[in-house]
């Protein structure tokens, strides 16, 4: 059983800046295959960023591409989420999501608020 904690979610106003903490237990975190998802009210839950075992590849959907970046530092068993330039519709709780031969295993959440 894989433990996930997210951490560093906040309020903050349009254009700034928040990073995401995603820490994983576990003695092989650098082959996780880690993402982050997010989900606002009333919506369903969609993925925002996902980067792979040898950081060889990352994905970013369209809405958040240039503005969000995915990072790992195995040493830790943490993977990062740099957000900037947020905007209103980011506002959402932000779950990581950690795959490892064949499960999945999701954390808490951690609420981001993006408002004036």
């Amino acid at each position: 059983q894989i433990q996930v904690v997210e951490s560093g979610g906040d309020w903050v106003q349009p254009g700034g800046s928040l990073r995401l903490s995603c820490a994983a237990s576990g003695d092989n975190f650098e082959w996780y295959t880690i993402g982050w998802f997010r989900q606002a009210p009333g919506k369903e839950r969609e993925g925002v960023s996902c980067i792979s075992i040898t950081d060889a590849s990352t994905y970013y959907p369209d809405s958040v591409k240039g503005r969000f970046t995915i990072s790992r530092d195995n040493a830790k068993n943490t993977v990062y989420l740099q957000m900037d330039n947020l905007k209103l519709e980011d506002t959402a709780v932000y779950y990581c999501n950690v795959f490892d031969r064949g499960s999945r295993y999701w954390g808490q959440g951690t609420q981001v608020t993006v408002s004036s």
